[in-house]
């Protein structure tokens, strides 16, 4: 019995589970700070991304965790999804985005994040190419057994 499940993938999820409160408190600290000087809508844009990213990170460390350790392909695939979509594609917009007013430590948080999501995503596709194929191919040997076992045997003389 093959272990499918990605070491590195799940070390990376392990730091990113003790990271992202670090993160959390250090980008909500600073926009505290520079609340009063962002305009209307990078405020309302702000609030709203630090919702969907605490949401979202919360579901997508448990999906990854449960897809991982246990090998199951619908969670690392929506594990994957979530690191992909909303997560990656916020976590740049805060990274580049200079209207925001970036802090540096912000920026230096905003890059460990980053990081942490683009190794995941791709150990999540590697890891997910793997378990498909190796689950493809038990099935396929299954199947295999299954029609083997339906054919009629030859009569011995």
């Amino acid at each position: 019995c093959e272990i499918l499940s990605s070491l590195p993938l799940q070390m990376s999820l392990y730091f990113n589970v003790y990271f992202f409160p670090f993160w959390w408190l250090i980008t909500v600290a600073i926009l505290y700070l520079k609340y009063p000087v962002l305009s209307d809508y990078y405020k309302f844009i702000l609030v709203t991304i630090m919702i969907l990213v605490s949401l979202t990170e919360l579901i997508r460390l448990y999906l990854g965790y449960v897809g991982n350790l246990l090998e199951k392909v619908p969670e690392l695939a929506g594990f994957w999804l979530l690191t992909l979509l909303p997560q990656l594609p916020i976590i740049l917009f805060l990274l580049f985005n200079e209207g925001l007013k970036i802090h540096s430590l912000e920026r230096a948080v905003h890059i460990i994040f980053a990081a942490f999501l683009s190794f995941q995503a791709v150990a999540a596709f590697l890891t997910l190419q793997r378990m498909v194929n190796t689950l493809a191919a038990r099935f396929r040997r299954s199947e295999f057994r299954r029609l083997e076992e339906q054919l009629p045997r030859p009569a011995r003389p």
